[in-house]
């Protein structure tokens, strides 16, 4: 805790925090009326930040909680025997304080007099401080000067999707592997085919792009992976035609077809119930085909072998 801070405790329900949801459901102080104000008190960055985390883990809860009673959903984990994974391939660094560097003052060296370069020191210590000063008063959330580090192996969105499926997909026991793509992860998925063909194939059995941006003529996709991508992907992209209507392309990759929208934002959304169709087909199909390709094995086999 830094000098001069209060206590990070804070209350656990919004009437502790003196905020309400009005009737068009906006957050509201009780005794003023005003949105939430991120810098309740000045100067105390860290402190306005766990604040304000404390109370969004408690309108998370409300949310839920407005879930299941006003729209009747269910809040339910996954069942034994499945897994998801949710890849963030946009958080490719992290912010870190940058190291302070101590420039050594000129004059340290010299045979000036120590009257000389105290006052020297004096004025280079003023200088900082008004400078300092200034900073703080133009920006007062920034307390340190960042700076960024990318994240070893994974920099950038294709290195993050390549390093979850080597460390962790790949590395798991599921025989069905379906993928949900959406924008830039289409391109991202792309450069993973292309990286690691053989075991894509292997492993997934269907992949849902939702308004992908991903381009297999720029990104060099071979035949056989353009091939692939036609049997098991299809692209549900922005336009104002109904849910699933099949969509003209110059590109002949995968099936695309409308998302019942022509919001970027909400392709995923709004097809969702398209995919999962589209999901059960395609494993469906596959065990369909594995148990068609065991009988007629079956039937190759010599009695002495059987």
């Amino acid at each position: 805790m830094k000098k001069d801070e209060p206590p990070l405790d804070f209350p656990d329900t919004l009437e502790g925090f003196e905020y309400a949801f009005n009737e068009k459901g906006q957050l509201r102080h009780i005794k003023t009326g005003e949105p939430f104000v991120f810098n309740y008190r000045e100067d105390l960055h860290r402190w306005n930040q766990k604040r304000y985390e404390a109370l969004g883990e408690i309108i998370t809860k409300y949310v839920y909680d407005l879930l299941e009673k006003d729209c009747n959903l269910k809040k339910i984990f996954i069942p034994e025997g499945y897994g998801v994974i949710v890849l963030n391939p946009n958080e490719n660094c992290i912010e870190v304080e940058k190291p302070k560097t101590h420039v050594q003052s000129s004059s340290d060296s010299s045979d000036e007099p120590v009257e000389k370069r105290e006052r020297k020191d004096k004025v280079s210590k003023e200088t900082k401080k008004r400078r300092d000063f200034y900073e703080k008063y133009r920006n007062p959330q920034r307390e340190k000067e960042m700076m960024q580090l990318y994240i070893r192996e994974n920099g950038s969105p294709e290195e993050h999707t390549v390093y979850v499926w080597d460390h962790f997909i790949a590395k798991s026991a599921a025989e069905n592997v379906f993928f949900v793509a959406h924008s830039y992860g289409g391109l991202a998925f792309v450069e993973l085919m292309i990286q690691r063909e053989a075991d894509v194939k292997s492993k997934v059995t269907a992949v849902a792009l939702t308004d992908s941006v991903h381009n297999v003529w720029h990104q060099e996709a071979g035949k056989t992976i353009r091939e692939w991508m036609r049997e098991n992907c299809c692209n549900w992209v922005s336009s104002s035609e109904p849910l699933d209507t099949s969509v003209e392309s110059m590109l002949p990759d995968c099936p695309r077809v409308s998302a019942g929208t022509d919001r970027h934002e909400l392709t995923s959304w709004k097809s969702l119930p398209s995919i999962f169709r589209f999901f059960t087909e395609a494993s469906e199909a596959k065990t369909s085909s594995l148990r068609l390709a065991g009988t007629r094995r079956s039937h190759r086999l010599k009695p002495e072998e059987l």
